[in-house]
């Protein structure tokens, strides 16, 4: 029944409206002060509907004073019992950990009803005040009218002559309850199993098991449940424990050679645990030093701490280690994993040789890291050799992830199956890369299209964003697939660049390094290449006089593959590849060699190989030699030369035979340009290898060797850059920390400084790896300050054991990171060195060397 205050002799237009649609309306004639009328509420109407009520009076009434219509609308909340469900959930009160959780469902009245499990670890569920969903609440929430209403009186009548158009959207749900219990402490790994979805017929129990780990506390066993319209939700809290328990603690890492207590916490729930033997099983990793097996005594409940002293293998892997703890018939146990790592850089290095036909070449090679780390890789090929394992491998490994380093550390690889023999495993691998690569670049786009430098930056970075860009259309002409609307995305960016891009005006924050006119050239490549030429674009660049070399090739390219092939051999007629070795703090991150490989790929693009040969040999000089290569000019170098070397098509193909250390000769053979063989070095110190050239054109081989050498061995050093690295208590007074209590909070101060000999330095990295036994406060989720004098990093990478620092630093002026730290653990540990270097220019670089440190108990 609704009820509205009305004058005598007028007439109401009244109409129920739901989210969507008009529902019913009607007229009604009011009565002098007061009208009432009634309808029925029907199924439709729920969650809620709305009564639109337009009242008009009488054109010629003088009875009253009111305007000659009125209107108004009320939501009308309406809930269906029929679409509750109510399930019910039947366990024991008290759960015992390591044991099987018999949990019962059924519903209270019988009904069907399909429904998931989810059992919880409530301090999890404590941290983000997380509740049990209610599905009726959202499927069921209050809906805003969808109904549009035009008031159009006025174009019916004269008398009133205003214009009013009214939308009304009135509705909404309460998701947003703020409020609930505060986060509780957690000691142990949280507990989170779910099940589902099932269907329990009408009438029926179910019964499901749940097995939980070695875990104590309390847990919320949670189902939710729906069927044809009807939800439900419920919920149960039950405590975890049993007489004995154990918890066993390590770093989150560990280090060869490093030795470390690892503490054992037996907790005695209940009075008849008196008498407790603690036996540990450790893997071959772990060294024990005093004994596998510990005996302690409770006179009541509570708990007591005993620890075990351990030496790790000089050797890497996964340390496993299996707790035990026994007490008459209770018992307990607990397993840790760990990684064994060896936190230095690789070492790289190489003979190679050059074979005439029929002739054969002797090797002995020195393996340059620890037994285990070691890896060869014997390389073969009929072109100039490029080092595909060792150029390769440092991409991989490389530690720091921008957008350009994560492009480039997969780029090269979309090529290697057209000039390398892979095996099937090797080909997975690198498409597994490839994928990997794509999936990441996703955290790099930001709205308008383009990609930022470092993960959330907020503007897009032009060079970057072709780069990235390239490899994508690459990437999806080899048959890899990309994100929904990724590519359009970026296209969008490219072309509104590419259509606004003014001569010597870009992003670029320092002029002097500014590559204007290549990164148009680049964007414009990138655009043809995704057969979206923006040839109006490419004219205005052409015409430009003060061109750059590096342009005028790159914009060729872009012509070429526009069919524009004429235009394109115009512009580089002439033109020569003279680059004179820069800096990688400009724009483009690139270098000599870097534009090298780009003329070298346009030249294969252009079909005018026999002009490309001697920049495939400079290119080649550089990639097997010793000289330092920026991740970007590595990889535009190893993909230049695969496309160079993929469109032979009068390769005359390898034959060779190889022994290594004395093993079965093997006949290799390809028509392929390049051939690798893994030489199973892993364990190895030393060895020799033989190869034999059985064809008949000249052979290029090369032993590859990597490793990572044992620490302790690093050497100060200071390259146009300066380090100084101070460790001090909470309250800034320096301190030692070869020998620190456990439990001290500390600080990791490391302040950089450009000293002035060159200029602007950019995209700084500096890297700082610390000891297993230091725990690292990663002061962006802990909201623990670091120091008012801190820098503001242009990008901060917190690791397990490391910490990554990214920043610019102006001529002649310092900058000063903070790291918090805690001497969490007991043990000797390695203190690795810290290291500061440009990531784009090797000349640029400090270090400072590490140390062995201890962790030790307070008195």
């Amino acid at each position: 029944t609704i009820t509205f205050p009305s004058p005598e002799n007028a007439r109401a237009l009244v109409s129920v409206e739901s989210g969507s649609r008009v529902l019913n309306a009607w007229w009604v004639n009011t009565a002098k002060n007061e009208t009432k009328f009634s309808f029925k509420i029907t199924g439709d109407m729920s969650p809620n509907v709305y009564v639109y009520l337009t009242m008009i009076q009488p054109h010629a009434q003088k009875s009253n004073d009111l305007p000659i219509r009125l209107y108004g609308v009320i939501p009308l909340l309406v809930e269906n019992p029929k679409t509750h469900l109510q399930p019910e959930i039947s366990m024991t009160g008290v759960l015992r950990p390591e044991s099987k959780v018999k949990i019962e469902v059924k519903e209270k009245s019988g009904r069907p009803m399909t429904y998931t499990i989810a059992m919880v670890d409530e301090g999890l569920l404590d941290l983000t005040r997380y509740r049990t969903p209610d599905p009726w609440d959202n499927f069921y929430a209050r809906e805003a009218l969808g109904v549009r209403t035009w008031d159009m009186y006025d174009l019916v009548l004269g008398a009133y002559g205003g214009k009013l158009q009214s939308l009304l959207s009135i509705g909404g749900d309460e998701n947003a309850i703020s409020g609930g219990a505060k986060s509780k402490a957690n000691r142990f790994k949280p507990v989170v199993r779910f099940l589902g979805p099932f269907f329990l017929e009408k009438g029926k129990t179910a019964s499901h098991e749940v097995e939980l780990p070695a875990y104590v506390g309390s847990v919320k066993t949670m189902v939710v449940a729906g069927y044809d319209g009807a939800y439900g939700c419920a919920e149960k809290t039950t405590p975890v424990r049993k007489p004995l328990m154990i918890l066993a603690t390590l770093p989150r890492v560990l280090g060869p050679d490093e030795t470390v207590q690892l503490p054992v916490t037996v907790f005695a729930m209940e009075n008849n645990v008196k008498n407790v033997i603690v036996t540990l099983t450790p893997n071959n990793l772990l060294i024990p030093e005093d004994g596998l097996s510990k005996s302690i005594t409770f006179s009541q409940t509570g708990d007591q701490i005993v620890n075990f002293s351990f030496k790790v293998a000089k050797q890497l892997g996964v340390a496993k280690v299996k707790v035990v703890a026994k007490s008459g018939s209770e018992s307990a146990q607990y397993e840790i994993e760990l990684d064994v790592r060896n936190a230095n850089p690789p070492a790289t290095s190489f003979v190679d040789a050059v074979i005439e036909p029929g002739k054969s070449w002797d090797a002995s090679y020195k393996m340059p890291g620890m037994k285990g780390t070691n890896k060869g890789i014997l390389e073969v090929s009929c072109i100039p050799p490029i080092d595909f394992g060792r150029r390769l491998k440092y991409l991989l490994t490389y530690p720091h992830g921008c957008v350009e380093q994560t492009t480039s550390s997969a780029f090269p690889q979309i090529f290697l199956p057209q000039v390398m023999e892979m095996s099937s495993a090797e080909k997975l691998t690198a498409q597994k890369n490839v994928m990997a690569a794509i999936d990441r670049l996703r955290l790099f786009m930001v709205p308008d299209g383009g990609f930022g430098y470092w993960p959330g930056d907020r503007e897009s970075n032009d060079w970057a964003t072709s780069y990235a860009g390239h490899f994508l259309l690459e990437a999806e002409a080899k048959g890899y697939a990309l994100p929904p609307g990724f590519k359009n995305s970026w296209l969008r960016y490219q072309r509104n660049a590419a259509r606004n891009w003014i001569a010597g005006r870009g992003k670029y924050q320092y002029a002097a390094y500014q590559q204007s006119d290549l990164e148009q050239a680049y964007r414009l490549y990138t655009l043809s290449l995704a057969g979206q030429p923006e040839l109006g674009a490419m004219n205005r660049l052409r015409e430009r006089k003060d061109l750059s070399l590096q342009a005028r090739w790159r914009l060729a390219a872009a012509y070429a593959l526009a069919g524009q092939n004429e235009v394109a051999t115009d512009l580089v007629n002439n033109t020569g590849t003279d680059i004179k070795p820069y800096s990688g703090f400009y724009s483009s991150y690139g270098s000599r060699e870097r534009d090298w490989a780009m003329i070298l790929e346009t030249m294969t693009l252009m079909k005018t190989r026999d002009k490309a040969i001697s920049l495939v040999n400079d290119i080649s000089k550089s990639l097997s030699s010793n000289e330092w290569m920026s991740t970007q000019t590595t990889a535009y170098c190893l993909l230049a030369m695969s496309k160079f070397a993929g469109d032979q098509t009068t390769s005359k193909g390898l034959k060779f035979e190889c022994s290594i250390d004395g093993s079965k000769t093997v006949n290799g053979s390809s028509n392929l340009s390049v051939v690798q063989i893994n030489m199973n070095s892993k364990d190895k110190t030393e060895g020799q290898a033989r190869v034999t050239n059985k064809g008949t054109g000249v052979l290029f081989a090369r032993i590859t060797l990597t490793g990572i050498p044992e620490p302790g061995n690093e050497v100060a050093k200071e390259n146009d850059l300066r380090v100084n690295v101070l460790y001090t208590d909470m309250k800034d007074n320096p301190i030692d920390v070869s020998k620190l209590v456990q439990g001290t909070d500390f600080k990791a101060i490391v302040t950089i400084t450009n000293p002035g000999n060159l200029d602007f330095y950019k995209d700084l990295a500096l890297t700082q790896v610390f000891p297993s036994g230091w725990e690292i406060h990663n002061s962006r989720m802990d909201q623990v300050g670091t120091s008012d004098e801190s820098s503001v990093p242009t990008y901060q990478d917190f690791r397990d054991d490391r910490v990554y620092t990214y920043f610019d630093l102006a001529k002649a002026s310092s900058k000063k990171f903070t790291i918090l730290l805690n001497a969490a653990y007991l043990g000797r540990f390695y203190l690795s060195a810290v290291n500061c270097e440009a990531m784009y220019d090797n000349r640029i670089s400090a270090s400072k060397p590490g140390q062995w440190v201890e962790v030790v108990k307070g008195q």
